[in-house]
């Protein structure tokens, strides 16, 4: 049976009367991500239409999903808001904390041991306070969600940019940061603006080597990381339909790097075999009685450009297996025309290390398909070139593939079976065969490839594909290698050719699993007592922030970023996860990864102070105790990437009072809010040239900060010269009001005791 069955029930027993309400008011069929929303007002029923883009909108998710590594500080923060429990369902999941190094037994025991303390907090807070804690080595939050809590036609939020994997069930699931989870652990409303929607229409059917991964591949490739930015997207058409519920999360999970709000898909047969499969069956039969609105209505998906802001089609028929990389998710390349493009940029082409998992691609089929391209590698006599790593998505996959033979394949090509956790995908991974900043390429079926991010290595060329394509390049161990054409010398010296790969939707005698990794808390957790060392270095009780205030004069740059900056560079994971709950020790990786405008360098910035250079953190320390305000001044889409609400936090934490881009990503610009700073976009994007090392700022008019009113920033040069430039911003009453009190948290504590 279901967790939370009855919330299920009941936002199902509440969705005709809303929908049939919001299509009423509207005055036009409804697409299922409207459907979603209106039936998820705070409110309750719909009394006006919303402007796509441009109207926030309060709504009342049905439940929150936590992953270690941005819990600490999530539940940091809910623990000053002044609650005995939370107010919707909630989990914690331990998935971030794990290094893969030598395999699943020995790392498991080795994060159990290095992060128990970590691992005991979120324990017992989620024992105080009514949460579910899935303990670690149970899985990966997203695939573990997939199996367990997500449900077609609800609502959740997230503390991770990949929570947006339940679309595959048909939910609209949003990744937010840490403070957004409180909001609503708290029992508030959660603040959105009213997303744009964006429809992609499917026809054909998969085939061959090409599968649901190549989809998001693809459509990144035509949107780009920044092209979903503000918008829904929403998958419809028989292709959609043909596909499997865990090749949709696929799709919905990347949707993540075109900088998409969400991504969802309409109920459907497929949907309805997974949930039986996973021990869902009641909330199958609930949903079958309500299918109609867990969809987009007929209308819709037959005329969809009168219904979506944009509309893009893919024939699935031909549709190609793709390799998107290196350093940025949607440089989407076909396989077969990969070779050439390496050679002509100078990527390496031998290929060093295949990884599967991740919770983009760790589900029984994705392991089928890979262990169907690996069994004809131990058969016909093929030695892997590369090494190779695979991550299960859960603990009941795991368990599943071990039973039905399929881990053993990869161990026969001698394959590691890391740990049931994120491990490489998040920097958690401790390479041994590349030292130093080694120039290399690897391939992997995570979701992200940015610079430094498996590997903490500048020089490795990240390539993301399908498991099967991972599996088949690592095999060949060359990039430029096409599976459908090309042919490899087995050890017999013979020439042979890879079959198609062939998967397994669901597993014929179904899921099964001795400890899945569940613990329930206690029904009273008023007993329990949470402590935290004060000379812990892991974990810190967090201490309210004071307003920054309407006078912002005689502020210094503290970096002006110099193209791609995203949470990554801002607040980088790996071996810096371990201080995740200490925001004083995280705050000395403040942006080390940003490069700078003026020397091209990271973690090299001039203090104005001494004349001096020195690493972001120190120089900001040093303003910090001098009392002096700086800013930050970025490019486009910063903030791309992860909810980790650290890069605002940090950043907060050592005096940076604005930051000042020509765009911002979602989740990271509410993040900034959230913390009482200014986030803050150029009106003419071409003076952030205007902006020069030795600067100094004056915002002229703060004191008048109001809801669509330009800001005016004096810019003072080092021979005195000004320039006055316009800033835009898209706060609301609401959250000018957090910025007033000093954070959104502030905000709640002080509502809570009046």
């Amino acid at each position: 049976m279901a967790f939370d069955i009855n919330m299920i029930k009941g936002v199902y027993t509440k969705m005709a009367e809303r929908v049939d309400k919001a299509r009423e008011i509207v005055g036009k069929p409804l697409t299922l991500s409207e459907k979603i929303l209106y039936s998820h007002l705070w409110d309750g029923n719909p009394t006006k239409a919303f402007v796509r883009g441009k109207d926030y909108v309060d709504f009342a998710p049905d439940r929150i999903a936590c992953q270690d590594a941005t819990a600490q500080m999530a539940l940091l923060q809910f623990m000053q808001a002044g609650k005995d429990k939370v107010a919707v369902p909630t989990t914690v999941h331990c998935d971030h904390l794990i290094q893969a190094k030598q395999g699943a037994a020995l790392d498991l025991k080795r994060a159990n041991e290095t992060s128990n303390e970590v691992f005991d907090f979120l324990a017992s807070v989620s024992n105080k306070y009514g949460i579910g804690f899935w303990k670690p080595g149970a899985g990966i939050i997203h695939q573990v969600v997939l199996e367990n809590y997500a449900f077609p036609g609800g609502m959740m939020i997230g503390t991770d940019s990949h929570t947006v994997n339940a679309g595959g069930l048909g939910m609209v699931a949003i990744g937010v940061g840490g403070a957004d989870a409180v909001d609503v652990m708290a029992g508030m409303a959660w603040e959105l603006k009213f997303p744009k929607l964006i429809g992609v229409k499917l026809t054909g059917k998969l085939n061959g080597w090409t599968s649901a991964k190549d989809v998001i591949l693809k459509v990144a490739g035509i949107l780009t990381v920044k092209g979903g930015t503000g918008a829904i997207v929403e998958y419809f058409g028989p292709g959609a339909k043909s596909m499997s519920c865990t090749g949709k999360g696929t799709i919905c999970n990347m949707g993540a790097e075109i900088g998409a709000t969400t991504s969802t898909f309409g109920y459907d047969a497929s949907m309805e075999r997974y949930l039986r499969a996973t021990d869902r069956a009641d909330v199958a039969d609930a949903a079958n009685k309500v299918k109609e609105y867990l969809t987009g209505d007929p209308e819709v998906y037959a005329n969809p450009e009168t219904y979506f802001d944009q509309v893009i089609e893919l024939d699935l028929d031909t549709l190609k297996p793709h390799l998107n990389g290196p350093f940025t998710p949607d440089l989407a390349t076909p396989v077969g025309e990969l070779g050439a493009k390496a050679k002509a940029n100078g990527w390496p082409i031998k290929v060093d290390w295949g990884l599967i998992g991740s919770c983009t691609n760790s589900s029984y089929e994705d392991l089928t398909r890979a262990s169907s391209i690996a069994k004809q590698a131990v058969d016909k006599h093929i030695k892997a070139k590369a090494d190779f790593g695979i991550n299960p998505g859960s603990e009941q996959i795991r368990y599943t593939a071990e039973r039905d033979g399929i881990l053993k394949i990869f161990e026969d090509l001698d394959a590691t079976i890391f740990t049931n956790a994120c491990g490489p995908c998040i920097g958690q991974w401790d390479r041994s065969d590349v030292k130093g900043d080694e120039k290399n390429t690897i391939v992997h079926s995570f979701n992200r490839n940015f610079s430094k991010r498996a590997d903490g290595n500048p020089n490795t060329h990240a390539f993301v594909g399908s498991p099967e394509m991972v599996a088949a390049i690592a095999i060949s161990g060359r990039l430029d290698f096409d599976p459908m054409n090309d042919t490899l010398i087995n050890e017999d010296g013979v020439e042979v050719k890879l079959d198609e790969p062939k998967g397994i939707e669901l597993p014929p005698t179904g899921f099964a699993v001795e400890d899945a990794g569940y613990q329930e808390p206690m029904k009273d957790g008023s007993g329990v007592t949470v402590s935290v060392s004060p000379s812990s270095e892991r974990l810190q009780l967090l201490e309210p922030f004071e307003p920054i205030g309407s006078k912002i004069q005689g502020a210094k740059l503290l970096i002006k970023a110099f193209g791609k900056c995203t949470t990554d560079h801002i607040s980088m994971a790996g071996p810096w996860l371990r201080f995740r709950g200490h925001l004083d020790n995280i705050s000395n990786n403040c942006l080390i990864g940003a490069v700078n405008a003026f020397n091209k360098q990271t973690n090299f910035v001039k203090n104005q102070l001494t004349g001096e250079y020195g690493g972001v953190p120190d120089v900001q320390r040093q303003y910090k105790a001098k009392g002096i305000k700086t800013i930050v001044v970025g490019d486009h889409n910063y903030g791309e990437g992860s909810s980790r609400e650290h890069a605002a936090m940090e950043p907060r934490h050592l005096g940076v009072a604005a930051v000042i881009v020509k765009s911002f990503a979602r989740i990271h610009e509410t993040n900034l809010k959230k913390q009482g700073m200014l986030g803050l976009t150029f009106a003419n994007e071409t003076d952030y040239d205007l902006i020069q090392e030795d600067d100094t700022f004056n915002f002229i008019d703060l004191n008048a900060f109001a809801p669509d009113k330009q800001l005016t920033l004096e810019a003072v040069h080092a021979d005195g010269s000004k320039d006055m430039i316009k800033l835009n911003h898209t706060y609301n009453d609401a959250q000018i009001a957090w910025y007033n009190e000093g954070s959104a948290l502030n905000l709640i504590k002080k509502e809570n005791v009046s």
